[in-house]
């Protein structure tokens, strides 16, 4: 579907935490990206149990909703009508699949899972960010001190605060606990961001948007495909009215130099 790269290092960049013991970081390589475990006050032992429930949070995720593995549910559920997907999908990732007919319904199809046709799915634009709230629950379950969940720049806190700069602005955000954020973006692949009710790829004048939630890495990405696709006028009419208690910050090609916020 509407497919949107997200990567820590270039549009989501942790800086400094807001504590001052040494930030530890671990990552690796899954779902196409980079996935990383930031600690803070936690020893090598409960590090290596954030990171193994993490681990095995994202390859749940990757089996059963990886869009080009033929033998995955995903790609088995595909040609099932919108309303059997809930019915049939697994009962862990059905979230997923309801948020993202959720957010089609409610864009008036700017997020579409099938834009390329009846007989297609793909949940790429929500996956990530529903891996790193699959990963984060595990997480807040184990151990002490602070933790920070990334998986290509859909960051959510699990524990303490962390600040975090948007690429291409000045703005600096703080994740608290629960707290998630994700960006949607152009730079570095050019135009491959689709509007899910024409195929066709977006040309609106944004160049990206960073969706802050206070508790989902799954709305926080999500949400800022849609809020791309729909462009800023029509995109914070949609959050006013379905998601106030979300924010945007945008970033538009006349204006790069500045992060608008709403």
């Amino acid at each position: 579907m509407m497919r949107a790269v997200h990567l820590a290092p270039l549009l989501l960049l942790p800086v400094l935490g807001c504590a001052r013991q040494p930030v530890e970081r671990v990552e690796w390589t899954v779902m196409g990206t980079i996935a990383a475990v930031q600690t803070r006050g936690v020893g090598a032992e409960g590090r290596s149990n954030l990171v193994a429930r993490a681990k095995a949070a994202f390859a749940d995720v990757e089996r059963l909703l990886d869009v080009h593995n033929p033998n995955s549910e995903l790609s088995r559920l595909a040609a099932l009508p919108d309303a059997a997907l809930i019915e049939r999908c697994s009962p862990r990732m059905r979230p997923c699949y309801a948020t993202a007919l959720t957010l089609k319904q409610r864009s008036g199809g700017a997020f579409d899972p099938r834009w390329r046709g009846a007989g297609t799915l793909d949940l790429g634009a929500i996956a990530k960010g529903f891996a790193v709230d699959l990963a984060a629950t595990a997480a807040a379950a184990s151990g002490d001190g602070d933790a920070l969940i990334d998986l290509g720049g859909n960051l959510k806190s699990v524990r303490g605060a962390w600040r975090v700069g948007v690429a291409g602005s000045d703005a600096v955000l703080v994740l608290t606990n629960g707290m998630a954020c994700a960006t949607s973006a152009e730079y570095f692949r050019g135009k491959h961001i689709r509007d899910g009710r024409t195929g066709l790829a977006v040309s609106n004048g944004v160049a990206s948007v960073t969706v802050i939630h206070p508790s989902s890495a799954m709305l926080a990405d999500g949400l800022s495909t849609t809020l791309f696709v729909l462009g800023r006028e029509d995109g914070e009419r949609m959050l006013r009215r379905h998601y106030p208690e979300a924010r945007a910050i945008w970033i538009e090609r006349s204006t790069q130099a500045k992060g608008k916020e709403h």
